[in-house]
């Protein structure tokens, strides 16, 4: 299970529907929103093709649909304008160094604070258990307390919208889930897992050692949404030895199909089933690895995490491996250490 370390930085039947939820679609528009969630890939713009560019976040190259204003990824990932750059930015400054005044490029995504997440509502959601019901889901199997929002500025909002949508880690301020009147409360527990930090879980590094990705079956202009995070140039944690074929942010074999062929097989070419009905063990390992129980207590400041030597975590939108106790960062010119300062980070 592959779970960036976002410390301030990221898954029923195939073919049938992505949760016990029963869905009688009334419209072309929601036959459309349904049919692409029903095939286990949760979508923000059901439908929608944007137009195709290549981005940086947190340093790293990405390709991003635009739509409607917003930045997807991966279908149903959301960044914004702010977080995200059309050219290369420097992130990594010689000591001394002005450090100019540029987009936070990744750096606003963090874990959330003493494992709690706050949240709000909307009034005008339609039936929202789908959110209750989540959020009771992750309290009730993980390290992460979920409390109702009174005035915290940073908080999860669950909002009406054209799909299934989040943003990865926390962002800082309102963040949105968006959930269509299709999203059932299985996708509501996926886009949860993206806003505490997880990310897909066919996207992980080692994924072809698993599956095989069938691109001629991929919709055009989808493509993008089958790299691999080594593909895109990030790295980080994967919590389990394997691909969990059971984990709820898992794409079916039948995500983004062209022709009703599966996208997704098993390497002897056999599809598979995913599911959008509750936490695997293998994401309950990933987030309680994440967020432990030790991380809780009504402090101010998150217990300090554990470093692994030898693994890569990306820290205020820049990626850095660990290394005897330090910290480096990889260049042209090959490694070298880097220290984090105020917020940025120096060549030692």
């Amino acid at each position: 299970m592959r779970r960036l370390n976002l410390l301030y930085l990221l898954p029923a039947l195939a073919i049938l529907s992505c949760s016990k939820d029963s869905i009688t679609p009334d419209t072309e528009e929601q036959l459309v929103e349904t049919k692409e969630i029903a095939a286990n890939v949760e979508v923000a713009y059901p439908g929608d093709f944007g137009l195709l560019s290549d981005v940086y976040y947190a340093g790293k190259k990405i390709t991003v649909e635009e739509i409607d204003g917003d930045y997807v990824y991966e279908g149903d990932i959301i960044f914004s304008n702010d977080m995200i750059t059309s050219n290369d930015v420097k992130l990594v400054f010689e000591k001394g160094e002005e450090i100019p005044a540029q987009k936070s490029v990744g750096r606003t995504s963090a874990r959330w604070p003493d494992n709690t997440v706050y949240y709000e509502i909307d009034s005008s959601l339609p039936d929202k258990n789908r959110a209750t019901d989540a959020i009771a889901h992750w309290q009730a199997n993980t390290s992460l307390n979920f409390v109702q929002r009174t005035s915290q500025s940073n908080y999860i909002y669950f909002t009406p919208g054209s799909g299934c949508s989040s943003y990865v880690g926390m962002v800082g301020g309102r963040q949105n889930i968006t959930l269509a009147s299709a999203c059932s409360t299985g996708n509501t527990i996926h886009e949860i897992g993206h806003a505490v930090g997880l990310w897909h879980e066919q996207s992980r590094v080692d994924r072809n050692n698993h599956i095989k990705i069938n691109y001629s079956n991929i919709q055009s202009g989808r493509e993008h949404n089958f790299k691999t995070y080594e593909e895109n140039g990030s790295d980080g944690d994967e919590f389990t030895s394997n691909l969990d074929f059971g984990s709820i942010m898992l794409y079916s074999s039948y995500s983004f199909s062209s022709n009703g062929q599966p996208t997704i097989v098993k390497l002897d070419g056999s599809t598979y089933s995913t599911q959008r009905n509750a936490l695997s063990a293998g994401d309950q390992t990933g987030i309680n690895s994440m967020y432990p129980s030790g991380n809780t207590g009504g402090t101010t400041e998150p217990v300090a995490p554990t470093y692994i030597n030898g693994e890569y975590y990306t820290i205020n939108g820049v990626t850095v491996l660990r290394y005897y106790d330090s910290w480096y960062y990889y260049t042209r010119y090959g490694w070298r250490r880097v220290i984090l300062v105020d917020g940025n980070w120096q060549y030692a």
